[in-house]
């Protein structure tokens, strides 16, 4: 994968329902065997890492996932493809510098 045609994008995946780690780990699982899929296809793209948001009790509502891929548009096929929301897509800016 060359850096020079790939750009990083932060992804908002926020569910409608609230889901279990158990199926958490199976939507990773489908993300990851798409990504093989694409890349066999010749799309540039990659999952760097993932946060997962939680609510009160404890199950998951969402994610905030870092990718680089050569488009916005390789980022929504992945999300299609495997099923996953793509609530937001937006290139990644320089990181802010904190305390």
């Amino acid at each position: 994968m060359s850096d020079n045609s790939t750009h990083e994008f932060l992804i908002l995946r926020e569910l409608d329902e609230p889901i279990t780690y158990d199926e958490l780990d199976e939507a990773a699982t489908a993300s990851g065997e798409t990504l093989e899929n694409l890349r066999e296809e010749g799309v540039d793209i990659s999952w760097e890492e993932s946060e997962v948001l939680t609510n009160d009790e404890g199950r998951v509502v969402g994610t905030f996932c870092r990718y680089r891929a050569e488009s916005e548009d390789a980022v929504r096929e992945h999300a299609e493809r495997a099923g996953l929301p793509a609530t937001k897509v937006t290139r990644r800016g320089e990181p802010l510098e904190g305390e």
